[in-house]
């Protein structure tokens, strides 16, 4: 008979509510479920191919190792004592820190590798850590360290109540929102206008969101720090600032004042492409406003001024009186309060080569490649990852491609042959996302309401298979075995989250039991200012002007005169589209079908200046390299802008992906550049990466 299960969607942050028909062991439907208070039946393409992720015949299912160019299969007892003898062999002869860790993104969207990880990955002991992180927002953490003490307390923007939403280098109707988990946000979009709210986009791009929006303002890519100052600049010196509580908490904004004289709107037009008036109404509208937000996701954060950006961004929020409260951005309470874990540290150590700081233990991916390549001590001779593909989603892909090719070992965590993990010793398959059940640590942190929902298994863990977090656990103890250390005990991660509920803000009404008897999920409530209580700074004040932060406005100073492309020279963006979210996505029929997505946009008048037709096949470079492209003519894209999609590329050899390679598209990260980063944090800088186009021939 024919069974409906209700779950979360994983695929991206929107967490939408599903309605899963299964009879057996076959999925018959996925909808959206009308029930979750929460996304209201909100469905994307993406959550309807969870059923061609769950039977792709490619998917692996039981662990590999690689003999020459084939891959065997390997039992899992066996596979872990290989992979931990390698690893300990390798750290006995040269080191801790020549093994290396590296995280990707779906790691926070399945729980079991957040709970348990560390598990394994922490006896490493290794300083050679890295992540997605600090590919797309890393200043996000950094900044909320910094002022507020805790790199997880971001605020986010109370959409439901705001009346003027200013919205920089961010598609949320395409992404379904980031660092900003708010499902159904076209319909959050319509009901804001239609409360006589308005909604500005600042893009390089007339991107879906912007083509909603009230008012779309075309930027130049990696400006946007020139804009945010311009108007923090008239937001002081035309004394538009509002009154708030929090504002009897801060400490340093004389200083900011002081530093931010310079940088007038005048001053700032020519470096972004705004005009200084359109910088001064913009700032006026927002301070006037009785409730508004300012927010600035990708297109901010993965640019060379990403810190500064992210810093300005709540300085503007708390000034105009806006920050910690309804309708301006606040600071969601979750029933699993990551809050209460670790704050981060920043800077306690640099990378080997080039003496890039570390955050929170891990040191900026635009590294990886050079300490793989370097000689000398530290120098990584093996690494692990965990559902990730760098080659396709870091800097200079191409230059980690040949690195890894040289590593004595490698191990991944991961369901395919990837274009990362083709060069692994070993992988190691976990169950699929509906084998296991699930609950949102991180992204209910980020939630626009306060929402919380257990996900159970929607279908039979498969015999023979292990979950993300028993993998883990297996390397974890036969490497505690073959060093000498006694193992751990192990809690499952269904165990911990009741914990954490039993301990969490609403520990009165919460635990595991209480959810499992709600599968649509529990609505919380609205966000509610909550800074005061939370504030987790040393000095208990809002700590407005880090020392970096200052130091680094004279680098803006410096620069404003260079922010023009050279000759011929173009400024690179990426972009994002509903059915697609990183590489690994496009595997499936349902998700690949329709117009190809993966050309590089033009403005018409550049396709004249360059002598090129629509259509056409051009190259496109950049210090780092080139690739063939099918240019396409567009006047949704700035002139003097070309963007390309960011995933694509699976035309390496010895990918196992046969739906992927036959859309391959090219790389964007085959042409971002290693050397292109925020100097604060080490970021990878990906928009706003000069490059060249041309005609082939």
């Amino acid at each position: 008979m024919p069974e409906t299960h209700f779950r979360a969607c994983h695929l991206c942050e929107a967490i939408c509510g599903l309605a899963i028909t299964t009879e057996g062991e076959q999925i018959l439907s996925i909808k959206g479920d009308p029930d979750d208070p929460f996304s209201r039946g909100h469905i994307c393409p993406k959550a309807v191919a969870l059923q061609d992720i769950q039977n792709d015949p490619q998917r692996l299912r039981q662990p590999v190792r690689r003999i020459g160019d084939q891959w065997q299969p390997i039992g899992w007892d066996e596979a872990f004592e290989l992979v931990a003898g390698r690893l300990a062999q390798i750290q006995l002869e040269h080191g801790r820190n020549a093994v290396a860790v590296y995280m990707g993104n779906p790691n926070v969207h399945n729980y079991g590798s957040l709970t348990h990880g560390n598990y394994f990955l922490g006896q490493l002991r290794t300083r050679q850590r890295y992540s997605a992180t600090s590919v797309d927002q890393l200043p996000h953490h950094l900044v909320s360290l910094w002022l507020y003490g805790h790199m997880s307390m971001i605020p986010i923007p109370d959409i439901d109540h705001t009346d003027h939403f200013l919205m920089l280098g961010a598609n949320p109707l395409a992404s379904n929102g980031s660092i900003m988990t708010v499902p159904d946000v076209g319909r959050r979009i319509k009901d804001l206008k239609a409360r006589g709210g308005k909604l500005v986009v600042i893009d390089p791009r007339r991107s879906e969101t912007a083509e909603v929006a009230s008012e779309h303002l075309f930027i130049q890519p990696g400006t946007d720090v020139a804009l945010l100052l311009g108007m923090l600049n008239t937001l002081f010196a035309e004394k538009l600032e509002r009154p708030s509580p929090v504002l009897d908490l801060c400490v340093g904004l004389d200083q900011v004042r002081e530093a931010l004289a310079e940088f007038d709107a005048e001053r700032m037009a020519p470096f972004c492409g705004i005009e200084a008036g359109a910088i001064r109404r913009l700032a006026r509208e927002f301070a006037a406003a009785e409730r508004a937000v300012c927010y600035g996701r990708m297109g901010v954060s993965v640019q060379r001024y990403g810190t500064l950006c992210q810093w300005l961004i709540q300085l503007i929020n708390l000034v105009t009186g806006n920050l910690d409260q309804p309708g301006g951005s606040l600071f969601p309470e979750p029933a699993f309060a990551v809050t209460k874990g670790k704050p981060g540290h920043f800077n306690e150590w640099q990378s080997r080569v080039s003496g890039l700081p570390e955050f929170n233990g891990e040191l900026p991916v635009a590294v990886l490649a050079e300490e793989i390549q370097t000689p000398g001590e530290g120098q990584i001779r093996a690494l692990v990852t965990s559902a990730g593909n760098p080659v396709l989603s870091t800097p200079n892909g191409r230059q980690l491609d040949e690195a890894l090719a040289g590593l004595e070992f490698m191990v991944s965590v991961d369901l395919y042959i990837n274009e990362t993990t083709r060069h692994a010793d070993v992988i190691l398959p976990p169950t699929s996302s509906l084998e296991h059940d699930h609950y949102d640590i991180v992204f209910n942190n980020f939630a626009v309401r306060n929402v919380t929902r257990y996900n159970q298994p929607v279908l039979p863990k498969p015999a023979g298979s292990l979950h993300d977090w028993e993998i883990f656990v297996g390397l974890g103890q036969a490497f505690s075995r073959l060093t000498g250390q006694e193992p751990r005990p192990v809690l499952a991660p269904d165990q911990m989250v009741d914990l954490a509920l039993r301990a969490g803000p609403h520990a009165e009404r919460l635990s595991l039991d209480v959810l499992k008897q709600h599968p649509h999920g529990i609505d919380l409530g609205p966000l509610q200012p909550s800074l005061a209580k939370r504030l987790q700074t040393a000095s208990g004040r809002i700590e407005c002007a880090p020392q970096a932060m200052l130091d680094d406005l004279q680098r803006v100073l410096g620069e404003l005169t260079g922010g023009a492309a050279k000759s011929g020279e173009l400024r690179l963006i990426g972009r994002r589209h509903v059915r697609s979210n990183n590489s690994w996505m496009h595997n499936y029929q349902r998700l690949v079908k329709g117009k190809p997505r993966d050309q590089l946009l033009m403005h018409p008048d550049d396709l004249a200046r360059h002598a090129l037709n629509d259509g056409q096949q051009v190259r496109l470079s950049s210090r780092v390299g080139a690739v063939t492209v099918t240019v396409q003519a567009s006047d949704e894209i700035s002139p003097g802008v070309v963007s390309l999609p960011h995933g694509w590329g699976h035309d390496r050899p010895g990918v196992a992906m046969d739906v992927a390679r036959a859309h391959a598209g090219v790389s964007v990260n085959d042409l971002t550049d290693e050397r292109y980063f925020d100097p604060v944090t080490g970021n990878a800088a990906l928009n706003g990466v000069p490059v060249r186009v041309e005609a082939l021939g």
